[in-house]
Order: C-alpha cells, then structure tokens, then sequence
C-alpha cells in the first residue's frame, strides 16, 4: 500500500541505499552523520503529526500516538528483519481501535495490543511470516480501502466542527447537517491544511524559476508544513476552536490489569479482536517489508520482522501506547531521504520521545481540525486506484469491492471474512470453468482442446465432449497444462482405453510445450531435456529450475545461466550467429532504452540476433550539446555510427514505468548540496525533460498518466527525440525522409508498449492484433 503525505517521491531505483559494509568504527560513525542522522529527522518531522492525528482518530489519548512512535522507532527498529523499515502507529487499525476504545475503553484496548503482540511473537517464532502474505491482495488492498473510507468520513465531521460517529454509517447518515451548519473556524484551517497536502509537493511544477525554488521547498514534508501553517493561522487570527490536549506525562494512562468480572461475557468478542489486530497489523508490516525490500534491492528476515512487531505491539500496550504496525509513509521518506541502516529508524524514535517529553507546550497548540485534515488525506489515498485497477485487470473487483462495503458497513472483522468468502467462492467458480472444444479435422480426425483447470465439476462436460467423438477416428487430445485432479483424471483415461479399444489411435499432449506428452500415468514428459523441469525463456534466474536455487555468488549464478544457454539457446542460433558473424551486422534499427534491468528489448520487440542496435543508459537520455557541463559523447558516437555507418533506418527512445532516474530528478538530485556525483552530473542531460515537464507535457490517447512520474517519463522520451535531431547526421537524414524517429512507453506492470502518434504528439497503446487493411508500418 502507498500512504505517502509527505512530499517525497519513492526512492529512485538507481540509488543504492545498500548499509556500509562492516568496517572500522570511524567509518560507521561517518555514515550514522552523513545519512541516517539527516533521514531519522526527515521521518521524525512527518511522524509527530501523523501518530498524534491517528490517536485523535481512534479516541485514545493522544500521548498513546507519540508512545507507539516511540517505541515503534526504538524496539522494531532495533529488533526488525526489515533494516530500512520504521515502525508507529498503526493506519490500518484506526477503526478497530476505535471501536474498541468505545465499547470497552482504554484499558482493554491496551490489553488487546499487549495480547496481539505475544501473539505476533509466537507466529514469528514459528515462521510463518510468509504464509501470512498468501492473503488475497484484493481482500487486502479492499480492507485497507474500506478502512480509509471510513476514517476519511469521520474526519469529515472533525474537519466541520463536530464529532464523529461510533459507525460509518452512522457518520453518513448526520453528514448532511453537518454541512449544513459547519463550525467556520475550523473549517478553514481544515481546508487551509488540506490545501498544502495537497498542493505543497507540487509547488516543483511550477513554470519557470518559481519551479525550481518550489522544487527545494517540496523538500519539507507537506504534513509538517500544513500542520505548521494551520496552527499559525490559528493563532495569529485569535480563532476559537478545538486543540490537542496533550496530558502531561504524570497523567499519561499506562496500561493496568483491568477487572476481568465485568469481561466475562465478552470473551469471544476479545478473542476475535486480538486475532484482527494481530493479523491485519501483521499484514501490514509484512507487505510494508516486502514494498520496502523491493525499493532497495534487499531482502529481509520477515520473520524476524514479525517478532520484532509483536515486540513493539508488547511494548507499546504496557506503556499505553497504540497498535504499531510497519508503515510505508515513515519506510519510504526514511528510504528517500537517503538512509543506510537501522540507526534512522531508531533515531526518529528518539527524537519522538524527547518531543513528547520536551515540546508538549507547542503541541498543545495545534488544531484539531489540522490534525483531521492530515488523517483524511491518509484515509483518501488508502484508496489506490493502482490497486483498483490490477484487481480489476485480474478479474477480482467484486472481491475488492465486497470487502470494501463489508469493513465500511459491517467493520474491519467482518468485513474481510466477507471479502474473503467471496475470494473463496470466485475460486471455486473458477476452478469449474472448463472449456471442452471438440473439433474435427479434414483428414477425418478429432481434435480436443481443454481450457481451464480440470476438476470433479468438470467431468460431466468432459464426458459429453468426448462421447460426440466417433468410434474409431483417430483423436489428440491438447491439456492446456492447468490442473487436473483424479476425478478428470479418471475419466479421461477411461474414455482413452475405451476408445483405443475399438482400435483408434489417441495422442495426449499439454499445450505448455507441443513435445511435452501427458503419460497414462498422469505425469508429464518432456521430449527434448532430461530431468522434470526446463528452462523457460524470458522468465528471470529466480524461475529457472533447470538452475539449482541456492545462495550463491552472482558471478556464479551468471555462469549457470550461460551454461543453460549453451545447452538449450545455442543450438537453436547457432546457424543464425553464424551467418552473422561472416556476413556482419546490419541492423535497420536504434533502440535507445534505459539501463533499468527490467528492460528486455529483444522480448519486447520480438527481435533477434542483428536486428537492434541498442544504446542503454541510465534514464535513456541524448546529451545536448548545449547542456552545459552535461555533455557526453557516448551516445552522440552510438548514434553517429548507426546513422552514417549503419545506416538505420529508424530511431526508436523507449522510456518505462516507474523510471528511478526520473525519480530522482523530480526529487532534485541535480541540485543536491556538495560535489555532485557521477549520477547527478548524468542526470543534468534530464533537467530539459523537467523543464519541458512544466511547460506542455506529454500525455497518453484515452486515459491520464498514473502520476507525475509517468508523466515525467514520457515527456522525456518526446524531448530526447527533439534533442536527437539537434544531431546534424540525424538532423539531415530525417529532412531526407530516410531516416523515422519513434518515441515508445513501456508499462511493466500491464506489459503494455505505448508508441507516440507522430500527428497528435500523444502516446497510444499498440495492439496486440493488426487488421489486415491496415498499413503495418505505421
């Protein structure tokens, strides 16, 4: 889940955020001031507000925010199996807290995150921090989205100056005279507040040098900054209106036994709490890990991770804290901000304590609605329509969306046992989904195809198919390779011994690979290798069983992977190679692409051998000329030798999603303080593309770009195309007509290719059919 309400963008892929290695102390010493000493007071600015703005909507007393913090910081951050992960109160439990604050009170809320987290540290010792992950991500991101709906309406009424509900529904249902009659003072520093969430991080786009100034002011969180600019209005316009009421710490309620007469009914309501809690907190650390992990190219213990979590959760109900969770607002701006160990996350756990021990007289100044405007925008972007749109594209809305309603309408509990009892139904739907197509052939013969997997359910289908086959005629049956259980098993095999015997011939294969043939045993054989597996082409190293799995160096890894090469790739070019290697390389293209791993241009172009001369760097970019102090002359002699020499026939700039160098220049890496680094001198060919960005930026036929990162991409490969033809080769040749220039979007996460229209300037998705009709150059 993404919950960013600061203004910084997620890390750049091309930053390598690695800890250093193990070394003398001095050495560590310099890493702890020069990177986790600035990222601890980066998380720690956006950390006070957001813990005091979840105790305010949980109704806990909002010391319990600051003490979760703290100990999140402190005790994960110590403990944890994420190193770059920070740890505080938990967004997902908002509304389970705070329907357990209502019911039960403080108290039993403490008892119940002390509970979930002996509970958490038992799951973590017996290792099944990965299992937990198995959970449907549409139940998941629906949760996460119903949860986000609710503490967005209830902050709603915070926000006009009243009280929120014990029920979202509830909170509906009196929103109307709510608006009707809002409270003005707070209205307006809510709208104040909301107003710089969400217009502070993009004060960067602003045209001109007002653009570059916003872009270093964008630096400071936009939580602080609104809370800050709130508070002030405030106070210098002498507004009454609801504050924080920070207890002083002899005051602060720390948790004590509470009687158990009183709960003696209550039992299996308790029960059921401790088990949401500890799951839908355990979830969450665990897919903020996971996200995290990815960001800097590590992996983590997430069992460890989950110990170090119910560690917290213990820690932080005895000292009257709330839930704690890992969390991807404080993990990505402690990663952006350049950390290098754990020391960040345990320094912004320090400086949470000494702000609640030490500043509480300021914090007694803030606003609630502030507060209520900054837990609104979290609860709004808890809704990702990135995550909309992947379960739809996988065909499990209905799931989301049943689980979403469920939380909303039911609670969190009930409402992800809904959602994941549809989950359940929709896959067992789907595993009664076979397509049975009997076709007969020409030659007299019959042809079965099979779609989908083959159960139970299906045999009645199956059975019916294959009766229409004639007795006699030779038949091949085509298994798609999806499951087949014993029961279609049987069947299918019956139907072959009774066929064969009035003396057809029958053929089974798998669709997977022609030569893999289904045995009457059940089991697969593959025709051309030895062993039960193979490699498969396009598929990364991680996913080759022909390759032994194993933690090896990656020099040996490599090595395996030339040897799978040699046994099952160079067989198959070796002519072609040949050819090639005495007739010499003529490519009719230049593919200049970025040096982002994910990028495999020979898969998504369909070429081979001879066919693509191809440049890669980091960011795709064409030096100009005239960038001072940017100019490179590795690129402009790659495409001065496949103009002149080669003589291509098209220039082909393809840009990608989630581009970290596009990242980092709209984090303003170029204008980073000291000497500048390789990357940043390199990333200075990319400031036209931001430049351009500001002034007219490119956009997609039919839909918007995801974000101002996609946006940045492809704006940059329309610049790097005007920025190629500042080439006097390329320049000349395309006045010529001899010689295309094609700009190209590639989206990882749909494998979706985007190719800009020449005539409108936007980018369109290519299709995977061409009519016949149609010109297929074009």
């Amino acid at each position: 889940m993404t919950l960013d309400v600061s203004s910084a963008p997620i890390a750049s892929d091309t930053t390598d955020h690695a800890p250093p290695q193990a070394g003398p102390a001095p050495g560590r010493v310099r890493a702890l001031l020069a990177h986790d000493l600035p990222a601890s007071l980066a998380v720690f600015l956006i950390a006070v507000p957001f813990s005091l703005g979840i105790a305010l909507a949980t109704g806990a007393p909002l010391t319990a925010g600051l003490v979760a913090a703290a100990v999140g910081g402190l005790v994960a951050g110590l403990l944890g199996g994420t190193h770059l992960q920070v740890s505080g109160p938990s967004a997902a439990l908002t509304v389970v807290t705070a329907g357990v604050i209502a019911q039960y009170g403080w108290q039993i809320a403490c008892l119940i995150t002390v509970s979930a987290g002996l509970l958490q540290l038992l799951l973590g010792s017996l290792r099944v921090a990965r299992a937990a992950l198995a959970v449907s991500p549409a139940v998941v991101h629906g949760m996460l989205a119903g949860v986000g709906v609710t503490i967005a309406i209830a902050q709603l009424h915070v926000i006009l100056g009243g009280t929120p509900h014990s029920s979202a529904l509830a909170d509906l249902v009196s929103l109307p005279g709510e608006l009707a009659g809002p409270h003005l003072p707070a209205l307006v520093v809510g709208l104040l507040a909301l107003a710089v969430l969400y217009g502070w991080p993009r004060l960067g786009l602003l045209p001109g040098p007002a653009g570059r100034i916003g872009a270093r002011l964008a630096r400071l969180p936009a939580a602080l900054v609104a809370v800050a600019a709130a508070t002030t209005l405030s106070l210098i316009a002498g507004l009454r209106l609801a504050r924080v009421e920070l207890p002083v710490w002899e005051h602060h309620q720390f948790f004590s036994p509470p009687p158990l007469g009183p709960l003696s009914g209550h039992w299996a309501a308790l029960l059921g709490l401790v088990l949401t809690v500890t799951a839908v907190a355990g979830v969450e650390s665990l897919l903020s890990s996971v996200a995290i992990d990815r960001m800097t190219h590590r992996s983590g213990d997430l069992d460890r991770e989950l110990r170090a979590q119910g560690a917290s959760n213990l820690v932080s109900g005895l000292l009257g804290g709330l839930p704690v969770a890992g969390g991807a607002v404080r993990s990505t701006a402690n990663v952006q901000a350049g950390a290098a160990t754990r020391a960040s996350a345990v320094l912004h756990g320090c400086w949470v304590l000494v702000a609640a021990l030490a500043l509480t007289a300021g914090l007694r100044r803030i606003p609630l609605a502030a507060l209520a405007a900054l837990v609104l925008v979290v609860g709004v972007q808890m809704v990702s329509f990135a995550h909309i749109r992947r379960v739809h594209r996988h065909r499990e809305f209905p799931v989301y969306l049943a689980t979403v309603l469920g939380v909303v309408l039911l609670g969190v509990p009930l409402g992800v046992v809904l959602g994941g009892s549809v989950a359940m139904l929709f896959a067992l739907y789907r595993l009664t989904r076979a397509h049975v197509d009997v076709l007969a052939e020409d030659d007299g013969s019959y042809t079965v195809r099979t779609h989908g997997p083959l159960t139970f359910a299906a045999v009645p289908k199956l059975s019916r198919a294959l009766g229409r086959i004639p007795a006699g005629a030779r038949a091949t049956v085509h298994h798609d390779g999806s499951f087949l259980d014993h029961a279609a098993y049987e069947a299918l095999h019956a139907w072959r011994t009774g066929h064969q015997a009035s003396g057809a011939q029958v053929t089974m294969l798998t669709e997977r690979r022609p030569q893999d043939v289904l045995d009457p045993d059940g089991t697969v054989r593959v025709g051309s290798s030895p062993g039960p597996h193979r490699c498969r082409a396009w598929t990364p190293w991680v996913g080759h069983h022909c390759i032994e799995q194993r933690e090896v160096d990656p020099h040996v890894r490599l090595l395996d992977g030339v040897r799978g090469f040699q046994q099952h790739t160079a067989p198959l070019v070796r002519q072609e190679l040949a050819r090639l290697a005495r007739d010499g390389q003529t490519p009719s293209q230049l593919f200049l692409t970025c040096a982002d791993s994910r990028m495999v241009t020979s898969m998504i172009t369909s070429s081979g051998p001879g066919d693509l001369f191809t440049v890669r760097n980091v960011g795709n970019l064409v030096p100009a000329p005239y960038e001072p102090g940017a100019a490179d002359d590795s690129v402009a002699a790659a495409v001065q030798y496949a103009v002149e020499v080669l003589e291509v026939a098209s220039i082909t700039v393809c840009g990608h999603s989630g581009c970290g160098a596009m990242k980092a220049l709209l984090d303003g890496v170029t204008e980073a303080a000291g000497p500048p680094t390789a990357l940043a001198r390199w990333l200075r060919n990319g400031r036209s593309s931001l430049d351009r960005l500001r002034r007219a930026p490119a956009e997609f036929e039919g839909r918007p770009a995801a974000d101002v990162v996609e946006q940045l991409c492809i704006t940059n490969v329309v610049q790097q195309l005007d920025q190629l033809l500042a080439n006097p080769a390329v320049g000349q040749r395309v006045a010529e007509g001899s010689l295309r220039l094609v700009g190209m979007y590639f989206d990882f996460a749909t494998a979706q290719a985007y190719v800009m229209d020449e005539r409108t300037g936007r980018f369109a998705p290519v299709h995977a059919r061409v009519e016949p009709e149609q010109d297929l150059a074009a």
